[in-house]
């Protein structure tokens, strides 16, 4: 407490760090999450339990912006709490994001790994880079899959498609590290026979070492959303595993999605 009798230098400093603490608390709230007062909850909501995949974009005169659309590659755009993910193109890009009161998309200054990629796709990070940088007009269109209209202070315009992330249909996911052979073996699923991955879980400690020895090997039935096997090339994933709270026939009640390539080497036969 401070009081009249403490000293002046000693009451100063007191205030000052009771200011510094306020201060500080203030900047952590601010930076707790997107939304700022007068945002819209709902557009908030919405970018968040969404994954948004690009599907045209276009400059005020309506002319397709050829340089964001490369075939084979959809921008995807991630709103995860604070942070904007966009992958798709050559590098993955993150930066924080927000919706002013005035219901503006503002994004921060995005980074990106180093990876080098075909020209056209790294021009299309610049490209979509470039367009994020500025205030954005949101726009959704409702439903079950929402559509999403961002457009410039020129009237460039990108138009995604949205489906929600599995967050939003099954909640919390459990990380797991799975590592999956070189070559898909032989197997039956329900009524169906087919190729499999097979796969072991791996451990690692807070240094990011494996922990000896691994699971044992078993047959994967079903998919990992993300992952293409490509024969011959052994995988370690770092996966994210979800629960359905209703499993339908002939379903696994776990959901696996790719969060990232840990390992990956190609086995000689």
């Amino acid at each position: 407490m401070i009081g009249p009798f403490m000293p002046p230098f000693l009451r100063g400093l007191l205030f000052a760090a009771a200011c510094t603490t306020l201060l500080q608390a203030q900047a952590q709230t601010a930076a707790s999450g997107p939304a700022r007062r007068g945002a819209d909850p709902v557009l908030v909501r919405t970018l968040q339990e969404h994954r948004w995949t690009l599907q045209s974009a276009s400059d005020g005169t309506g002319k397709a912006i050829d340089a964001v659309k490369v075939p084979g590659h959809d921008f995807v755009l991630r709103f995860d709490g604070a942070r904007l993910n966009v992958q798709g193109g050559c590098n993955t890009m993150n930066g924080s994001w927000r919706v002013s009161p005035q219901q503006q998309l503002l994004v921060g200054r995005m980074a990106a790994t180093m990876k080098a990629c075909e020209t056209a796709l790294m021009q299309a990070d610049s490209a979509l880079a470039a367009l994020l940088a500025q205030p954005l007009a949101p726009q959704l269109t409702p439903g079950d899959k929402p559509g999403l209209r961002l457009t410039t202070p020129a009237n460039d315009t990108l138009l995604f498609a949205g489906t929600p992330t599995p967050e939003s249909l099954y909640g919390a996911a459990t990380r797991q590290f799975l590592e999956v052979a070189p070559q898909t073996v032989e197997c039956v699923s329900g009524v169906m026979r087919g190729q499999c991955l097979r796969v072991r879980e791996r451990r690692f400690d807070a240094q990011g070492l494996r922990i000896e020895p691994p699971g044992e090997w078993r047959i994967f039935h079903g998919s990992i959303e993300g992952y293409t096997h490509k024969p011959g090339v052994r995988n370690v994933l770092r996966i994210n595993r979800y629960q359905r709270q209703q499993v339908p026939a002939d379903a696994s009640r776990y959901v696996y999605v790719l969060d990232m390539v840990v390992e990956s080497e190609t086995v000689p036969k």
